[in-house]
């Protein structure tokens, strides 16, 4: 064999490799589904759709069975995720407006301030909806500050709330992509503005109905009514078939620039969130309607980022984390035949309740960490959750962390060498729930026992339910009555953690 080919064949190789072993850390994505269900992937035993990416990704790494969001709604979950503190500890932290003030504090630890002290580049691709700014009239036609940057983010691409919130538009790096200066922006969602229809007005333009009382019927975007009103930034509007493909190709240029360095991305996905509008090559492939399609097109994007890792070089030595915001939801107030188009397919799996919900359904996520590297495959049954990556990335990399006093390392949990991981853990709604030893106890609460727009039960009722979810995970057995001391116990330890320092 020839020599100069030889020696440029191992060089070649040493090349292609090199990006795997130029450091020891691992790169780290988080994947974060909106609206997801513990029941919504083939690999947690759905039956009537396929996720092949997402099940590979099991199928490689941890596969947990008690994974947890903090909420079963989206913004106090994201805002627990970055910050390791229960959102009920902080006011104003329920779903928040798309002109919502910033409300994680920029004077303590965030999980990317974390990733920063120990040398990561700091990435967030994909939906924020944590505020941006201090005030709630902010200026959207220059840089909206503080924001994904103020807390550890070296670069963000996001939309500021909800695909069905104005403004729908994109921001790079906290500026409005392509706004056109001629044309400002302008947002309010307490009085009508400018001349663009409303759903309420003009229904006959809309792709699909919507249910009034969503709020869903203000400023039509796309052929979509949208929560709240907005004027100009006309060249700057997205379209909704179009946001998969931009957040996966942000997603992927952050990957491929900080290829030769730890990094960490938090790339939050808006799928299977309303409204539900796939792009058109997975409209129909379902047989489950728009929301199994839109679910089709979030394994997609999983399968691309996997698929780019492997030819980096970069797949053996990244934590992948797979998981959700909040339980899944059917109808969340756009008519899209959610319904009539479940085919037998049970979002939420074996589980009660859902998206808002203090059930199971809402709080349970589908939760997987792959990281070839060092985790073997696995399922576990450990009790963790994502307000935990905070403290356990904080261990692991032996830096400190500041007021994220509810954030527990359980890196031993995440990594397989540990079954039980946390010792209880506390569950949000309009209310608490508080779950030790598989007991599960849930205050006294008013409202509907049945949501009738969502058509989930919502776990509500005026008298304590107690739950043993080893024999019960469906919690339909209420043994409150039987176990008056356990409910007793349970309702002190939550009360005693509600006094914490806050």
């Amino acid at each position: 064999m020839n020599h100069k080919f030889l020696l440029s064949l191992i060089i070649g190789l040493a090349s292609f490799n090199f990006y795997a072993t130029a450091q020891k850390k691992p790169n780290v994505i988080i994947i974060y589904a909106d609206d997801l269900g513990y029941g919504d992937l083939s690999c947690y035993g759905a039956t009537k759709i396929k996720t092949p990416n997402i099940d590979a990704l099991a199928k490689q790494g941890l596969r947990f069975t008690n994974g947890h969001a903090t909420a079963s709604t989206c913004t106090p979950s994201r805002y627990s995720l970055m910050t390791g503190r229960y959102a009920w500890r902080k006011k104003g932290t329920g779903v928040l407006p798309g002109d919502a003030a910033l409300i994680i504090p920029t004077g303590n630890s965030s999980l990317p301030s974390i990733f920063q002290q120990a040398g990561y580049k700091t990435g967030l691709v994909g939906k924020w909806h944590l505020g941006l700014g201090n005030a709630v009239e902010k200026d959207w036609n220059k840089e909206v500050k503080p924001g994904p940057k103020e807390v550890g983010f070296d670069y963000s691409f996001i939309f500021p709330a909800t695909a069905d919130r104005v403004p729908t538009v994109f921001m790079e790096n906290q500026l409005v992509v392509g706004l056109d200066p001629k044309d400002p922006i302008t947002v309010d969602y307490k009085n009508p503005i400018g001349t663009d229809p409303t759903g309420k007005d003009h229904p006959e333009l809309l792709k699909m109905p919507a249910e009034a009382n969503h709020g869903h019927n203000q400023t039509i975007v796309n052929g979509i009514g949208r929560i709240g009103y907005m004027q100009g930034g006309k060249l700057a509007r997205w379209t909704d078939e179009e946001i998969p493909f931009t957040f996966l190709t942000k997603a992927k240029n952050f990957i491929e620039d900080h290829k030769q360095e730890p990094f960490f991305l938090y790339y939050a996905l808006t799928e299977p969130h309303v409204p539900r509008l796939s792009a058109t090559m997975f409209k129909g492939k379902s047989e489950l309607g728009n929301r199994g399609d839109v679910i089709l097109q979030l394994d997609w994007a999983v399968g691309e980022i996997t698929k780019q890792l492997k030819y980096l070089g970069l797949d053996k030595n990244t934590m992948i984390i797979f998981s959700s915001d909040n339980g899944p939801v059917i109808m969340d107030g756009y008519e899209d035949q959610g319904f009539e188009k479940l085919n037998g397919h049970t979002p939420a799996g074996s589980l009660r309740g859902g998206k808002y919900s203090i059930l199971e359904g809402g709080t349970r996520e589908p939760f997987i960490i792959s990281w070839p590297a060092k985790i073997k495959p696995g399922v576990s049954g450990a009790l963790v959750s994502q307000i935990d990556f905070l403290a356990s990335f904080a261990s692991f990399f032996n830096v400190e962390s500041k007021n994220a006093i509810d954030s527990k390392n359980v890196w031993n949990a995440f990594t397989g060498k540990d079954q039980k991981g946390r010792d209880f853990f506390i569950e949000q709604s309009n209310q608490l729930a508080i779950v030790k030893d598989n007991w599960k106890y849930i205050r006294p609460s008013k409202g509907e026992a049945f949501y009738k727009l969502t058509h989930t039960d919502s776990g509500n009722l005026p008298t304590a339910q107690l739950y043993n979810l080893n024999d019960d995970l469906g919690e339909k057995n209420n043994l409150a009555l039987k176990y008056p001391e356990k409910i007793k116990e349970l309702e002190t330890l939550l009360s005693s953690e509600e006094a914490k320092t806050r």
